[in-house]
C-alpha cells in the first residue's frame, strides 16, 4: 500500500499542499479530484520525487520512500504520465516504447495498446516521437507506455487534457487495462465524468483534502461545492 502521511509542500513562503493523509491499496483505481490550481499536480510531483514534501511522509508499505529520487522509485514500480509528454528528436514510436529494445515485447502486445489509445500500429510504430505529432498524439503514446510498463502504481496526470472528445472511452479502456494487469491508478482529473470512472475519490481545495470517499458520492459532492463557491464568486463580482 502506497501512503501519503500529513504531507505539506511550500514553495517561497505559500503553502500549496497543507497536510493531506492519503493511501492507495493495490488493485484499485483512485481519483484525486478538484478545480484547476488546487494543488493536485504538486501532490503527483511529490508523490513521484519531482518535489520534496516540506513535511510528512510517503510510505512503500512499511519502507519510507520520501527521499527517494525519481529513477529510485520507478524501480519500485511507481510511474507517472505527466500532463505535458515530452518530445524526443530521433526516436520513434516502437523505440520509445521499449525503452530502445530494453522492454521485451513483441508485434501483438504493441498493436494492442496502441490500438486501445486509439492509435494504429501500422500509421504510428514508424513515426518520430517529435513536433511533427500532435500534443494529443503524444500524449496517446504516452499512456501506451505506461501500459506496456505494467507498474504497480500508475499516477496519471490530467490525462484527459489535449484530447479530444474520444477521450472519456479512452480513459475507461486504459482503466480496464490497468485493472486487468492489477496496477494500482492514482488519476488527476478536475472534470468529475472522468473521476466517476474511478473507484475511490479524494476531493481536493486550496490544497486541503475536503472529502474521501466513493467516486460517484464525491463526484456529486463535487458539482455541488464548486458549483456554489462558483455561483458565490459571481455575486461578489
Amino acid at each position: 500500500m502506497l501512503r501519503l502521511r500529513n504531507i505539506s509542500y511550500s514553495i517561497n513562503g505559500r503553502e500549496i499542499i497543507k497536510g493531506i493523509n492519503m493511501q492507495f491499496r493495490g488493485d484499485m483505481i483512485y481519483s484525486i479530484l478538484g478545480p484547476n490550481g488546487a494543488g493536485k499536480s504538486t501532490l503527483a510531483y511529490v508523490t513521484m520525487g519531482v518535489l520534496k514534501p516540506t513535511t510528512g511522509r510517503i510510505l512503500l508499505g512499511d519502507r519510507d520512500i520520501t527521499d527517494f529520487s525519481i529513477t529510485e522509485k520507478a524501480k519500485l514500480g511507481i510511474s507517472m504520465m505527466w500532463q505535458e509528454p515530452a518530445r524526443y528528436e530521433g526516436i520513434t514510436v516502437r523505440e520509445y516504447l521499449t525503452l530502445g529494445g530494453k522492454l521485451r515485447t513483441n508485434k501483438d502486445e504493441l498493436q494492442e495498446v496502441l490500438e486501445l489509445v486509439g492509435l494504429s500500429y501500422e500509421l504510428y510504430a514508424h513515426r518520430f516521437v517529435d513536433k511533427s505529432l500532435s500534443g494529443g498524439e503524444r500524449k496517446r503514446i504516452e499512456l501506451a507506455s505506461l501500459l506496456l510498463l505494467k507498474p504497480r502504481y500508475a499516477i496519471l496526470d490530467e490525462p484527459d487534457s489535449g484530447l479530444d472528445i474520444t477521450a472519456g472511452r479512452l480513459i475507461e479502456n486504459v482503466l480496464d487495462y490497468f485493472r486487468k494487469i492489477r496496477t494500482t491508478v492514482i488519476l488527476i482529473t478536475h472534470h468529475e465524468e472522468i473521476a466517476a470512472k474511478t473507484d475511490f475519490a479524494y476531493f481536493v481545495c486550496a490544497g486541503k483534502l475536503i472529502k474521501k470517499g466513493f467516486s460517484r458520492e464525491i463526484v456529486q459532492y463535487y458539482k455541488e461545492t464548486c458549483g456554489r463557491c462558483f455561483l458565490a464568486e459571481m455575486r461578489v463580482r
